[in-house]
């Protein structure tokens, strides 16, 4: 993990992207120093935008029910989306056509991940499985079916040599979203008690928690700040959470304001801008936070 000071905590409004009619349940920024973004929503339609100007570039439309995961292949090029469908939608990122459907799971499909290379898709279900998909092989047949979860899998982290789930089978407390850092070494829990945990890989010895926000009843996410120095979440009052990786202890402001007027479904920190992140919501907006340019401090 690195460390360079305290963090440039985004509280600047910079634009609100709201044509989604409905909650959305995902935002996600493109790979590198891409300046887009892509949301999913209940209203079954993923969207593009560009955040710096608050427009929308395109609509993907084709889903039967909401949309509540979304993946970006590494070159921008195609996306890979799922939901209520209990299918995994391909797509092309430049045509906004639907390239392949792939069925496979037995329920709503709650996460989807591509691998480093997008050669492999991971989805997650309500169905409690996680299944691989080769994307180069004709057969639709999953290459893997990992079914060691007793409950739901609600996120999916896929790494160059493991694969992370969370499920809310209540082995420990249902998990909404797992995290790692980049170095792998650590990763962030966020579960329906209300409570953000940081553990160890290599052991699962907890490092620290961080406390504060309302996260009882619906799937969040939680992020790391800028240099990995800080904890981002939002919670069911609508309210942005930041505290310090090490000492554990909310920033200010403490408590935060509300910015959104229902539960924050998802946040997300830019790849490479150190002053922007995203969060979207229940109330059928996504936000776009900056701070001044003040990222090497």
């Amino acid at each position: 993990m690195s460390f360079r000071g305290p963090p440039p905590l985004p509280r600047s409004l910079h634009t609100t992207l709201s044509t989604h009619t409905g909650p959305v349940h995902v935002a996600r920024y493109a790979k590198g120093a891409a300046k887009y973004l892509l949301t999913g929503g209940q209203d079954r339609t993923i969207r593009l935008w560009n955040p710096n100007l608050g427009t929308e570039i395109k609509v993907y439309k084709g889903h039967g029910y909401e949309v509540l995961s979304i993946t970006i292949s590494p070159d921008n090029a195609k996306i890979a989306s799922s939901g209520g469908d209990r299918s995994v939608f391909l797509w092309d990122v430049a045509t906004g056509n639907a390239i392949r459907r792939i069925p496979g799971h037995l329920a709503r499909i709650n996460a989807v991940e591509f691998n480093e290379d997008a050669s492999v898709v991971a989805s997650g279900s309500y169905d409690s499985t996680v299944k691989l998909w080769d994307l180069r092989a004709q057969n639709r047949q999953p290459i893997q079916t990992l079914d060691e979860a007793r409950d739901a899998i609600q996120t999916l982290f896929v790494g160059s040599t493991c694969i992370m789930s969370g499920s809310v089978d209540g082995h420990v407390h249902p998990v909404t979203s797992v995290l790692p850092t980049s170095d792998a070494q650590t990763y962030l829990i966020q579960s329906l008690n209300s409570t953000i945990i940081l553990m160890d890989a290599e052991n699962g010895k907890l490092l620290n928690s961080f406390k504060g926000h309302t996260n009882n009843l619906y799937r969040s996410r939680a992020c790391f700040g800028h240099a990995e120095a800080s904890v981002i979440s939002g919670d069911e009052d609508g309210r942005i959470w930041a505290w310090d990786l090490v000492e554990g202890s909310p920033l200010a402001p403490n408590p935060p304001p509300k910015v959104h007027d229902k539960l924050i479904t998802w946040i997300e920190h830019h790849p490479k801008e150190g002053n922007e992140m995203v969060t979207a919501s229940s109330d059928g907006t996504v936000k776009v936070w900056k701070t001044p340019d003040n990222t090497d401090s």
